[in-house]
C-alpha cells in the first residue's frame, strides 16, 4: 500500500460530509448555501407582505359587516321596545324586524367578502412561494444532496481495503479525458494492471472533483 491518505474531520457531521475540504470549493458551497436560504427568507417575506397587501381590501367588508351587525342590534333592540306597548305594540314592529333582518343580510355580505379576500390573499401567496421554492427544490437540493451523497461515499471509500482502486476506477469513469491522459499515456491499462501510482493520481483526482482534500 502507499502513501495515499485522506485528512478528514472538516465539513462533517455524524459521518456526513457536509462541505468540502478544499477553500475554494468549500467557500462557494457556503456562499451558495447562505444565498439559497437568503433566497428561501425574502420569498417567504414577499409571500407574508403579499397576504397583508391583499388582505386590507378586505376593510370594506368589515366594515360592511360592523355596520349591518349594529343597525340590527338597534332595530332589534327598537323593536323589543314597540312591542312592549300595549294594544299596537305587534303590528309596529314589522318593519324594523324586517329592518333588522336586512341589516342582518347586510352583515352577512361583508363577513362574505372577507372570506373571499382572505381566500384570495392566501392563494396569491402561496403561488408567489412555488417559483421560488421549486428552484430550492428542484434545482439547488438535487445537486446538493447528491454532493453530500458522494463525498461521503468517497469518505468512506479510503478507509476501505479497496478503496484507493474504487475511487480510481470512479475517476476513469468520471473524468474528462484530457484530465485522465495527464496521468499517463495508457491510464486505463496501468490502472488494469494496478500500477500503484496510477491508482494513487486516479483517486486523488477524484477526491479533489469533490474538493476534498489529498495528502500523499
Amino acid at each position: 500500500m502507499s502513501g495515499f491518505r485522506v485528512r478528514s474531520g472538516r465539513g462533517t457531521l455524524f459521518g456526513v460530509k457536509i462541505y468540502a475540504d478544499r477553500f475554494p470549493t468549500a467557500v462557494r458551497q457556503l456562499l451558495t448555501d447562505l444565498l439559497v436560504v437568503a433566497w428561501v427568507y425574502l420569498s417567504i417575506r414577499f409571500a407574508m407582505w403579499l397576504y397583508d397587501l391583499i388582505q386590507k381590501l378586505a376593510v370594506p367588508g368589515r366594515k360592511l359587516e360592523g355596520a349591518g351587525t349594529d343597525l340590527a342590534r338597534n332595530f332589534a333592540e327598537t323593536s323589543d321596545k314597540i312591542g312592549r306597548t300595549p294594544l299596537v305594540g305587534d303590528e309596529l314592529t314589522g318593519p324594523f324586524d324586517r329592518a333588522a333582518e336586512a341589516a342582518r343580510s347586510l352583515a352577512e355580505a361583508g363577513q362574505n367578502q372577507q372570506e373571499q379576500v382572505g381566500d384570495l390573499a392566501l392563494a396569491l401567496a402561496l403561488l408567489a412561494l412555488v417559483f421560488p421554492l421549486a428552484l430550492v427544490l428542484l434545482g439547488w437540493l438535487p445537486l446538493r444532496l447528491r454532493w453530500i451523497r458522494r463525498a461521503s461515499a468517497a469518505k468512506a471509500l479510503r478507509t476501505a481495503p479497496a478503496g484507493r482502486d474504487l475511487l480510481a476506477l470512479r475517476a476513469l469513469s468520471n473524468q474528462p479525458l484530457r484530465q485522465l491522459t495527464r496521468i499517463g499515456p495508457d491510464v486505463a491499462q496501468a490502472w488494469r494492471l494496478g500500477d500503484e501510482a496510477t491508482v494513487d493520481a486516479l483517486a486523488a483526482l477524484e477526491l479533489r472533483r469533490l474538493g476534498l482534500r489529498v495528502n500523499r
